[in-house]
């Protein structure tokens, strides 16, 4: 029997009916309070144009039944149109699917390479994901030219959200049938096919290795912790990059499409419980970084820079968590803002040109309450920043950090009572810094240099003080940003040392890796940026 999809929305004023008429498919848009009768009618007359016969004058018989009786043609479209109805037209019955599960869009990758995981992005409605049915196909042979409607020259190759094309797929195309479900129904299939064959990889990179000692999930009270600064396309694809920052890179690895392979295969391949992003560009989030985390087990959060085109993602593994509360803010605007911050806006306000650089910094602070699938009174609050990037910026990152502390302090210790901190990021701040001392110590001197570190103009002079237990989980790297010009640790993990402790600290790539081609990024490696993985415990 045919199908009469009838989509229905509380919100909407429409209802829409979607079959398909003697060859042709139509698709009504009727009012939800208009008489039954009056959308039959409409059927009716659409199925004199589908068949095209002038002599159908009036149209052909339409009725709709539910349960073995004729519906009233007074009765308003929303009840009337019920799912297992059946609508007869002419000679032809359908049955009635009211909100089947949809599949409305499907998308995989331009770029595969073989050995780098296929994560297709969708879109559906009234469906999970977890209840749908995804089947990879490939080429029976390399370098055919599949015939996808007799399907005789593809052969099954996988029936998970994402594919891992293997060296013997190389030259091979592939594709992807999605078939949406509920749980209790499925929906209408829908195909996707990849541009292009598989390609072959770039050989072994950066972060083989350190996935080594991430094979397993970890299991409470173990969290696994990555922060990592991903490098925003909107960076990468400048002349300036190019030119200057990056010229020692291929330009096609600078290419976002072969950039995005590398990250999801590194990404999860650590399997983290809890994932802490910088530098995710505004489209990348939900075109291609969701669709891949969501297929490895992880649901997330973005939060985009002040007038930026470019932020922060936070992930976490929906196993083990559930979001509780979001509490993110910008940095500058906080400060004026926010009653939290008074006595820090009073101490910087004999200190205009600082004051006023701070400002108008799109610095963002993403802080995330997540709470135990397990035991939901176990709650951590996970905070998330990139600080101003300036070589001769310390006194600004200073008085960042400084409202981000503050933040997570009040998140943390009086919105909840006491829960577990752990702060990811990129600071843009080496362990000589000041905001480092600051961090780990939980004290400045107003004579400290780095309130001088743009010269006597900005200077801004404050002594500052946090209560908070902070130290850095993977200690202090030689290096977790190398370019040409530069290489030294920029990234953290501080967690609350009076309620975590580390576990395990993954080891950083050899130096010989990170300088196999000169620096990075590089094509086996997606960033300029190391992440930073550790496993971490709570006490």
């Amino acid at each position: 029997m045919d199908r009469a999809v009838v989509r229905v929305m509380p919100s909407e004023p429409k209802l829409s009916i979607s079959l398909n008429l003697f060859g042709s498919h139509r698709q009504l848009q009727r009012d939800q309070t208009e008489p039954l009768g009056k959308a039959l009618a409409r059927i009716s007359a659409s199925a004199t144009k589908s068949k095209k016969r002038k002599e159908l004058v009036p149209g052909p018989p339409v009725r709709l039944f539910y349960r073995g009786q004729p519906v009233p043609d007074g009765l308003p479209n929303v009840e009337a149109w019920q799912d297992g109805a059946e609508l007869l037209v002419d000679q032809k019955m359908y049955r009635v699917e009211r909100n089947p599960p949809m599949c409305h869009e499907l998308e995989l990758p331009r770029h595969v390479m073989a050995g780098f995981p296929l994560c297709p992005r969708f879109r559906m409605e009234f469906a999970d994901p977890d209840h749908s049915v995804f089947v990879w196909y490939k080429q029976a042979r390399a370098g055919d030219s599949p015939d996808s409607q007799s399907g005789q020259e593809w052969q099954e190759a996988g029936q998970q959200r994402f594919f891992f094309p293997e060296v013997s797929d190389i030259g091979m195309r592939l594709k992807l049938r999605c078939t949406p479900g509920d749980g209790k129904r499925y929906g209408e299939s829908r195909e996707v096919e990849v541009d292009g064959p598989v390609e072959a990889g770039p050989g072994a990179c950066t972060f083989d290795q350190r996935h080594l000692y991430t094979q397993r999930l970890t299991e409470d009270p173990v969290i696994r912790v990555v922060s990592y600064n991903m490098l925003a396309d909107v960076y990468a694809q400048t002349e300036h990059s190019r030119t200057v920052l990056f010229p020692y890179c291929a330009p096609y690895a600078l290419e976002y499409q072969y950039r995005n392979s590398l990250l999801r295969k590194e990404l999860s391949g650590y399997r983290a419980d809890l994932l802490c992003l910088q530098e995710v560009d505004r489209t990348a989030f939900p075109d291609t970084l969701c669709p891949a985390m969501e297929a490895f087990g992880l649901d997330g959060l973005f939060r985009l820079k002040d007038k930026q085109h470019e932020g922060l993602a936070t992930f976490y593994r929906r196993s083990r968590y559930r979001l509780c509360s979001r509490h993110d803010i910008l940095l500058g605007e906080a400060l004026t803002g926010d009653p939290l911050h008074r006595a820090l806006l009073e101490q910087l306000d004999p200190y205009p040109a600082a004051k006023d650089k701070m400002l108008q910094r799109s610095s963002a602070l993403q802080v995330t309450v997540l709470e135990s699938i397990k035991d939901p009174s176990s709650k951590i609050c996970v905070a998330n920043t990139h600080l101003y990037f300036h070589p001769n910026g310390g006194n600004i990152r200073l008085i960042q950090m400084a409202v981000a502390l503050t933040h997570v302090r009040h998140v943390a210790n009086e919105l909840y009572p006491s829960i577990p901190i752990i702060f990811c990021g990129d600071f843009n701040s080496t362990p000589s810094t000041g905001m480092y001392s600051y961090v780990k110590d939980g004290t400045i001197a107003e004579d400290h240099p780095d309130w001088m570190s743009n010269g006597e103009e900005e200077r801004c002079n404050m002594a500052l003080n946090h209560p908070l237990k902070l130290k850095s989980a993977c200690g202090e790297p030689a290096y977790t940003n190398y370019v040409g010009g530069f290489h030294g640790c920029l990234d953290y993990i501080f967690i609350d040392s009076d309620r975590l402790e580390v576990e395990q600290v993954i080891p950083m790539p050899s130096h010989e890796e990170i300088t196999s081609h000169q620096a990075l990024p590089s094509v086996s490696h997606p960033s300029d940026h190391i992440a930073l993985v550790c496993d971490v415990k709570l006490k």
